[in-house]
């Protein structure tokens, strides 16, 4: 039986989320290119070479963290202590992997500061095209 995520509400009580897909069509699957949720495309299609340091790191993060469907919902206070980078740092390495489309976002609600962060399938089109 699968260990069931809880998260904190405002109150301190927790409750098992209800987890939101972004982008149900880029849902990521095992391919033949590689094993676990790091896609060997990542290298062979150039994507490495585009990506700084803590873009890569952070994007590595979010695949350990994610659950079968991509997505995590740590808060980025809760990602910070975990990869020991700055604030800016994280914020502009999420904003670079929402740009190249590697990582879709959705706020838990209406005017929520936090929310769903998916790694998608790794786009069609090569970093070279973006």
């Amino acid at each position: 039986m699968a260990k069931e995520k809880s998260i904190m509400t405002n109150r301190g009580a927790t409750r098992s989320p209800r987890v939101i897909v972004p982008r149900p069509e880029r849902v990521r699957h095992l391919g033949p290119s590689g094993f676990g949720w790091l896609d060997a495309r990542l290298h062979q299609e150039g994507w490495l070479g585009v990506l700084a340091p803590e873009e890569i790191s952070t994007y590595a993060f979010l695949c350990l963290v994610a659950d079968k469907q991509g997505v995590s919902w740590y808060r980025r206070d809760r990602m910070l202590q975990a990869m020991a980078i700055r604030e800016d740092s994280l914020w502009h390495a999420l904003d670079r992997l929402y740009s190249l489309d590697l990582v879709a976002y959705r706020p838990f609600g209406e005017h929520a500061s936090e929310g769903f962060r998916q790694v998608m399938s790794i786009p069609p089109k090569g970093p070279s095209q973006r």
